[in-house]
């Protein structure tokens, strides 16, 4: 018995797509990958990638605070809108004047960001018990060794903290969706 043609057709639009999509799915987790390791190979161009992002959000947000003041009421407020605008504008401004400048008071805060953690963690760790604990302990650890890595070795470690965070987080995006889509294409092929 052979099926009618507008069935099969559809039977054959039913199969093409999720093969198209995980088809997208690979690809683009694959090229994600090649970004991760591109930055984790020249962290440098990542890290001013990022902060060039950042100068323009800056940027951007100092504009938005500009705009805002105009519907805000009371002088107090407008003048503080403005003043928190003109803020944003200034420091995105240099940001994107000066990348490096930018890229090396990131990683400063990044290593500032990395100490307070850590001390937060060791308060929740003392109040802890257990295996979750333990974690915290670990936590403390790494982000105090972290923390200590780039402060000793600022300005410096600016050159490649950033990027190379950057390019793990991209690396392991890029595998984590890979996995994803070849397990839900394996899924599609047995059903």
């Amino acid at each position: 018995m052979q099926l009618p043609e507008n069935l099969t057709k559809q039977k054959r639009i039913q199969f093409n797509t999720p093969m198209k999509k995980h088809g997208w799915q690979i690809a683009l987790s694959i090229l994600m990958i090649v970004v991760g390791l591109g930055a984790i190979v020249i962290p440098l161009v990542a890290g001013i990638a990022a902060t060039l992002v950042i100068g323009w959000l800056l940027i951007l947000s100092g504009i938005l605070h500009l705009i805002y003041c105009w519907h805000r009421h009371g002088v107090g407020s407008v003048i503080w809108e403005i003043l928190v605008g003109i803020t944003y504008l200034v420091a995105g401004f240099y940001v994107i004047g000066n990348p490096a400048g930018g890229l090396a008071a990131l990683t400063l805060v990044l290593a500032i960001y990395l100490l307070v953690r850590a001390i937060l963690e060791f308060f929740l760790a003392l109040a802890l018990r257990g295996r979750l604990a333990v974690w915290l302990w670990f936590g403390v650890v790494v982000n105090l060794i972290l923390a200590a890595m780039i402060w000793k070795t600022w300005p410096v470690s600016s050159t490649w903290v950033i990027g190379t965070l950057i390019g793990f987080g991209i690396l392991f995006t890029g595998f984590t969706r890979l996995m994803l889509a070849l397990k839900s294409h394996r899924g599609q092929e047995s059903n």
